[in-house]
């Protein structure tokens, strides 16, 4: 057995009838009955020394507590011999015949009477968050120790609960185990309890344009929630500033106090929707007259999408540059190869729409544009060279410039062949000698000829061949519509043609197969095809032109000759010319 350790006092009589006293106590209040081991008992506080406090419970030996124990806020405790304090009896005797005592088993015990009272009650106790476990947190609770469910922190998912650990907190008991020890416990039943408090007075209040301040308690890609004290608050992301933010993080963090201004309430839902930017002067009011139509700035590239880029003027002030802005020339260029982020650029102001806030912006008009540069130095009808950069299907584009081409379209390739033909004859890098058809730098055309450059056959058989002429032709091909003719050296490489139904006043004449290769036959220009170039003749018509000049040369009403008469005597009139 251990060696008792004396009271140091003057009168030791004293002292000895106090111990007796206090074992008097002791059995009024166990009577003696049964084992005190494991219950929380009275103990008299005998000595102390630098480590431990010698405490006598009434038993054969005193018990040795850990100074450490008696602490209360980190602060040393406050104690004297002859105090009588609650400790838990853990064993009668340990190894060493000291009784096994302890004050934080009895703190713990203590507090799980005043926890009980609270539960029964549906009261809340105070503790501190002091640590992280799988599901949740542990929870002290003036000594006992609960577990605090990651879902019952708050009303909302809190990423962070730092903030919220090592502070004392209210807390709601949900559930209690004496046997198993578990203590389980809620903050967000508290906070839902005492929202709804201030929730009450606060809806009863609010009103559209308010001004409150709130604390910035979640933030997601789409906005933050602000806590305007009992009741939450939606502040989306385009109404956090007037200039573009692409997170609420660049600007705001949770716990933050804020200013906002109610922009929408519901009553039937009680949603709030709260805006920051709204007690902010409007940077577009009277945008015309800091930036009007025409008008140069400098800015900075906040945004590049696939359709052009979005420049930002001043704070709030964005304007989009559309890509066909961008360049005069590199029109299949994407945005991202001309202007990079956040890369300051000049650009000119186009048009302004203040009513739906857009501005369209330019940064080609603020550079020198290639197409009015050539329009100065060049006109009409000037004979240029240059090289074939792309072959299209319906014709070249030449080089003019480093920068610009010209469009020479297939049907201005060539006189004689027909433009799918004549486009075959080129090839890519190919140099060729061109003349400048017309200059329209407004819509960026310019157009090209190469068949310009010599006379157009049109001219030269408009002068040879007019509609009515009867010319001599040879048959050059039989058709099954028709036969083709050639009219010679005055045609100009043009094709005559007679269709069928031309061949022969008679229908029964109206035969492909009584001509012959070779064989000369007179004909009836009756029309000149310039597009197919094509000359279309008619015997038909010249018979019928003949028939009615004999008519009126040999015929009369008075003579009674017959029309076969009257066309006999026409044909030998014209075989003694032809003799």
């Amino acid at each position: 057995m251990a060696k008792k350790i004396p009271l140091k006092t003057k009168d030791n009589s004293k002292d000895i009838k106090n111990k007796s006293a206090f074992a008097e106590m002791l059995d009024q209040a166990f009577n003696k009955e049964g084992s005190l081991e494991g219950n929380v008992v009275k103990g008299l506080i005998v000595g102390i020394d630098k480590e431990h406090v010698i405490i006598d419970v009434g038993l054969k030996s005193e018990g040795r507590i850990p100074l450490r124990e008696f602490s209360v806020g980190g602060q040393p405790a406050e104690l004297k011999v002859g105090d009588t304090v609650d400790v838990f009896l853990d064993r009668m005797e340990g190894r060493d015949g000291e009784a096994v005592l302890s004050r934080e088993k009895a703190k713990r015990e203590e507090s799980w009477v005043v926890l009980q009272k609270a539960l029964e009650k549906q009261e809340q106790v105070a503790g501190i968050i002091f640590g992280k476990v799988k599901g949740g947190f542990v929870v002290d609770l003036d000594g006992a120790t609960a577990f605090l469910p990651g879902s019952q922190v708050d009303i909302r998912p809190v990423r962070d609960v730092t903030p919220l650990m090592g502070t004392a907190q209210p807390f709601q008991i949900l559930k209690m185990d004496r046997i198993r020890g578990n203590i389980v416990v809620s903050r967000r039943a508290v906070l839902e309890e005492s929202r709804a408090e201030a929730r009450t007075e606060l809806v009863s209040n609010l009103k559209e344009g308010q001004i409150l301040q709130g604390i910035v308690k979640n933030i997601t890609d789409y906005g933050a929630f602000v806590d305007l004290g009992g009741v939450d608050g939606l502040l989306h992301v385009t109404d956090i500033a007037w200039k573009r933010i692409n997170h609420p993080s660049e600007m705001l963090q949770i716990g933050q106090p804020i200013n906002v201004q109610v922009i929408k309430f519901n009553s039937d839902n009680q949603r709030i929707s709260l805006g920051m930017k709204q007690l902010e002067d409007d940077p577009w009011k009277n945008i015309e007259e800091r930036f009007p139509a025409g008008s140069k700035a400098k800015g900075r590239v906040t945004n590049i999408t696939d359709y052009g880029a979005f420049v930002e003027l001043e704070a709030g002030i964005e304007g989009l540059v559309h890509v066909s802005e961008m360049l005069w020339t590199k029109k299949n260029l994407p945005p991202n190869k001309i202007v990079s982020q956040s890369q300051e650029v000049e650009v000119t102001v186009l048009e302004i729409d203040a009513s739906k806030r857009r501005i369209s912006l330019g940064i080609k008009q603020c550079l020198e544009n290639p197409w009015a540069k050539f329009k100065e130095t060049h006109n009409a009808g000037e004979v240029l060279q240059g090289e074939i950069r792309n072959i299209a299907e319906f014709g070249l584009f030449v080089a003019l410039s480093e920068e610009i081409d010209g469009m020479l379209h297939m049907s201005d390739l060539s006189w004689e062949e027909p433009g799918e033909e004549a486009i075959k004859k080129y090839q890519k890098g190919q140099v060729v000698e061109f003349k400048i058809l017309d200059i329209d730098s407004e819509k960026e055309r310019i157009s090209l000829g190469m068949k310009q450059l010599t006379e157009d056959p049109y001219e030269s058989i408009q002068v040879n061949f007019k509609k009515g002429d009867v010319v001599t032709c040879t048959i050059s091909a039989i058709k099954d519509n028709g036969i083709e003719v050639d009219l010679g050296d005055a045609s100009g490489g043009w094709n005559g043609f007679i269709k069928k139904a031309d061949l022969a006043r008679d229908r029964s004449e109206q035969r492909t197969d009584r001509f012959a290769v070779g064989e000369k036959v007179d004909a009836k220009v009756l029309n000149l095809e310039k597009a197919s170039r094509k000359v279309n003749l008619s015997i038909k018509a010249r018979e019928v032109d003949e028939d009615k000049k004999a008519m009126v040369e040999y015929g009369s009403s008075d003579s009674g000759a017959s029309l076969g008469d009257i066309l006999g005597a026409a044909i030998k009139k014209t075989q003694k010319k032809e003799e």
